[in-house]
């Protein structure tokens, strides 16, 4: 039986199953998501209550909840396009939920855990050559500054602990249908997001990697 215990948060979605079941041959894994467990990343009370139930300490944890739009809507390809309630949904999903798992669950952390937050190339200011894409870009944006202030608040009370947003690549889930962006399988972006989480050191702690373990520009 593995010893080591690891926690996927969206266990779910297309990336976050991949996790779960790429985790499943060297960790003891508990999955939350919203269709199993009622999570509901955007409500204060309803992750306080999932992961405050759960028995740690956890070795490695996964975040990997998102949204590209909420239903109905599609990242803006304009300014004119901007729409306050399609933001604040995009925000709520993609950067509170986040911080609000991160807050729960530094009580449930070993000492040197690795958390490794689903965030997106896209989030990248200095990587911006194309514009659009409001809402998610911002909302990635700001999930990545919440990991790195995470990683610096985590790492005084878990000196061995390792906090960082990860970039999956293009992957083939209902996420991205209708996108022509070369895409790897699931399978195959849980096992590459595996090793780049497993293989870094705590000096490398709040930085924003790639699927490959490259450093990506904030």
């Amino acid at each position: 039986m593995p010893t080591d215990r690891a926690l996927v948060v969206g266990a779910s979605g297309g990336i976050g199953a991949a996790l779960a079941n790429r985790l499943d041959d060297s960790h003891d894994v508990t999955r939350l998501s919203r269709s199993s467990d009622g999570l509901d990343v955007t409500d204060a009370a309803s992750v306080a209550r999932s992961i405050g139930a759960l028995e740690g300490p956890f070795d490695l944890v996964f975040v990997a909840t998102g949204i590209l739009a909420p239903d109905g809507a599609a990242p803006e390809k304009t300014l004119d396009a901007v729409d306050a309630e399609v933001m604040a949904r995009t925000f709520a999903v993609n950067a509170i939920g986040p911080a609000l798992v991160l807050r729960a669950i530094v009580p449930k952390l070993a000492d040197a855990g690795r958390i490794g937050v689903l965030t997106a190339r896209v989030g990248s200011i200095g990587d911006n050559r194309m514009g659009g894409w409001y809402s998610y870009r911002a909302a990635k944006a700001a999930a990545n500054q919440i990991v790195h202030g995470a990683a610096i608040e985590i790492g005084r009370r878990n000196k061995g602990s390792i906090v960082v947003a990860l970039h999956p690549g293009t992957v083939e889930t209902p996420f991205t249908e209708g996108y022509k962006a070369p895409k790897v399988s699931a399978g195959e972006a849980a096992a590459n997001l595996i090793d780049v989480l497993t293989g870094l050191d705590p000096a490398q702690s709040g930085g924003f990697f790639d699927y490959s373990g490259d450093r990506i520009e904030w």
